[in-house]
């Protein structure tokens, strides 16, 4: 599973940065167990395990996943992260290392580093199996589970189809061949209208007000829906089924990790003095320097919305 914060891509950044400056304290000592060295740029070592993580930092690889040095990935991710030391290496011979806004985006870079190596440390000892096991368990025994029903449905245009098709059913009919003949609906005719094990509340008000106290083997209808008529076979009813725990992991997981984090910086909050200086003692806005951007520029809105947890679909 990929992590949620970029730690790969700041920590190869920080560490670039510093290789630069001469100040990296950890040039020539191996980084993982099997690393190797892939490329010498001056004296400065590129290990394989840079350029698996930059290609884990652009999306080119996932988490956990091999990098063959004989790849092309590989030899392209190399060539970038050679061409990123040439760059730091004449940045200070240019002199840019002593500028003062170099230097504070140094400072960024590096506690950007060392504050994702604390969360990634805890949260690595917090969401582990036990704690995974012990959540889902919780969440079993807390939920409140309702009534799953499996149906079919035949979905036409009008009322008289509906009844039409419903006298065929009762002369023996078979449902399935009636719902690919003549059924609407795209997305169930071709499955014998076949719509699984629903809740009555995931479903369309008529659906819900028709199921209600069906029983299975009743066929229902004509029943109104926005769509048109539809004709109903409710073939089983039973306790709504619990999600199982590899559906629930990446939910479970999610959520041990940003409970893990806020825990640790809200104790890290109440032990340290912290001061916001965004207005002046008096009250009065403090001025932004004259290299701050525009305000109408500023106030641009992003061009994608942010993605939102997806939920996983319920086993038919």
């Amino acid at each position: 599973m990929r992590k949620p914060w970029s730690v790969a891509a700041l920590a190869l950044g920080g560490l670039l940065i510093l290789a630069g400056c001469g100040q990296n304290p950890i040039i020539g000592a191996k980084p993982e167990a099997g690393d190797k060295v892939v490329a010498k740029v001056g004296n400065d070592p590129v290990w394989a395990s840079d350029v698996k993580r930059e290609a884990v930092a652009q999306g080119a690889i996932t988490e956990g996943e091999p990098l063959d040095v004989s790849s092309d990935l590989f030899r392209r991710t190399l060539d970038e992260l050679v061409d990123q030391k040439l760059l730091a290496n004449e940045a200070v011979r240019e002199g840019f290392d002593r500028q003062p806004s170099v230097k504070r985006q140094l400072q960024a870079a590096h506690d950007k580093v060392l504050g994702d190596a604390v969360v990634t440390s805890m949260v690595n000892k917090a969401v582990n199996e036990n704690a995974i096991h012990s959540l889902y368990q919780e969440q079993q025994r807390l939920s409140q589970r309702s009534e799953e029903i499996k149906a079919r449905q035949i979905l036409v245009a009008t009322q008289p189809e509906a009844e039409a098709i419903k006298k065929l059913l009762a002369t023996g009919a078979s449902f399935d061949a009636l719902a690919m003949q003549k059924s609407t609906d795209s997305a169930t005719r071709f499955n014998g209208g076949d719509l699984g094990y629903f809740t009555l509340d995931s479903m369309p008000e008529a659906y819900g007000t028709a199921l209600k106290t069906a029983k299975p083997g009743e066929t229902l209808g004509p029943v109104k829906t926005d769509g048109g008529f539809a004709i109903i076979r409710v073939e089983d009813r039973r306790p709504e089924q619990p999600i199982s725990l590899e559906e629930a992991r990446p939910q479970i997981v999610r959520f041990l990790t940003y409970d893990e984090i806020r825990t640790l910086l809200a104790r890290l909050r109440s032990a340290t003095r912290v001061q916001m200086l965004i207005a002046a003692p008096d009250g009065t806005t403090v001025k932004e320097p004259a290299s701050a951007p525009k305000a109408a520029a500023a106030a641009q809105p992003p061009t994608q919305p942010a993605a939102s947890p997806v939920q996983p679909e319920k086993k038919k």
